[in-house]
């Protein structure tokens, strides 16, 4: 028996294998933000920590970068989800091609008929979200984050592997599942991100006993020198606790674009953050002495206390304990 010849393009015979290829990669990249994520650490980036370079981890650090509390910045970030788009897509690529045509060729042509359509509109919504992301990103942050940059490839490249890997019947299906999917992924980002820039009421300084203000965070790219202006007020503990700081010699290690180190001025507030003994390791940063953090500061901010090397934002408290301090602890801002 001859076997006809088959005219299939090449691109439509391997779109599956490429998807899956890109999906894998994007599945490691976006578990690898995840996990950095919530365990609080910094993103490999270009650049070392003397200099402005780590964009990617104030833009991963944003408030864009955690959807469903932006101003808090808990719950799960956005990388997670990324990761499960990721998975998906995958699965939705290279599942069908677990089943064998010789055995159950029926099955084998359902799913891939069905995924297709998924794969379709899976990949027009993460190209679409990809690419609002991208005009936060020029527009709103105004800086660069490769990883980013590199998600919003991937996304783009399943939009054009669902359409031009696969032999359509009908280009106007392609146009309406397009449509639908676009306007309601466009629609629901504008949703969920509309909290972004809305301001944290004070409640005129109000507060009930005991209960704290969770400090804003920044929605826009750290400009140099100073980063990000300072948005709290300070209080009577904090100007305490800070004067303590200086009179024991503790000194915060920080550096303007490290989302973190802003962290760290918000709790203390304006007026109370100026007392605090601080050194910035970046040499474009205002009062920049990147010297005298060779040798000392493997991330940021640091605190260097009674010979003692601590890293990442403390809360005031936890100054407090490590320094000593018994006066006011009436402190009125916190992280979460």
């Amino acid at each position: 028996m001859i076997r006809r010849r088959q005219n299939t393009p090449w691109i439509q015979r391997y779109s599956r294998f490429i998807i899956g290829a890109i999906a894998l990669v994007g599945l490691i990249l976006t578990l690898y933000l995840t996990i950095v994520s919530l365990t609080g650490g910094e993103v490999a980036c270009t650049g070392d920590l003397n200099q402005a370079g780590n964009a990617c981890d104030s833009v991963l650090d944003s408030a864009y970068a955690y959807p469903f509390d932006p101003q808090g910045r808990t719950g799960p970030p956005l990388s997670l989800f990324g990761s499960l788009g990721y998975l998906a897509m995958g699965v939705l690529s290279l599942a069908p091609l677990g089943v064998s045509p010789e055995k159950n060729k029926k099955l084998r042509l359902t799913l891939e008929k069905n995924s297709w359509l998924l794969i379709l509109a899976l990949g027009f919504a993460m190209a679409t979200f990809s690419g609002y992301l991208m005009y936060v990103l020029a527009f709103e942050l105004q800086t660069a984050c490769y990883y980013c940059i590199g998600s919003a490839l991937f996304s783009l490249s399943f939009l054009v592997l669902s359409i031009i890997g696969h032999d359509w019947d009908d280009l106007g299906q392609i146009f309406f599942i397009g449509a639908i999917v676009i306007l309601v992924t466009i629609v629901g980002s504008l949703g969920i991100y509309s909290r972004v820039n809305s301001p944290l009421a004070e409640s005129n300084g109000e507060l009930a006993p005991g209960q704290r203000m969770v400090i804003p965070r920044p929605s826009t790219a750290a400009q140099p020198p100073v980063g990000w202006e300072i948005t709290t007020t300070s209080g009577a503990a904090e100007m305490e606790l800070a004067q303590h700081l200086a009179e024991v010699g503790a000194t915060k290690y920080t550096a303007y674009w490290c989302p973190h180190c802003f962290d760290q001025k918000q709790l203390f507030g304006e007026e109370a953050y100026a007392i605090v003994p601080h050194i910035e390791c970046t040499e474009d940063g205002l009062n920049g002495e990147p010297q005298k953090c060779t040798g000392v500061v493997r991330a940021f901010p640091t605190w260097v206390i009674d010979g003692e090397v601590y890293e990442g934002t403390q809360t005031l408290e936890r100054l407090a304990e490590l320094t000593g301090y018994t006066g006011n602890m009436d402190f009125k801002y916190s992280l979460r």
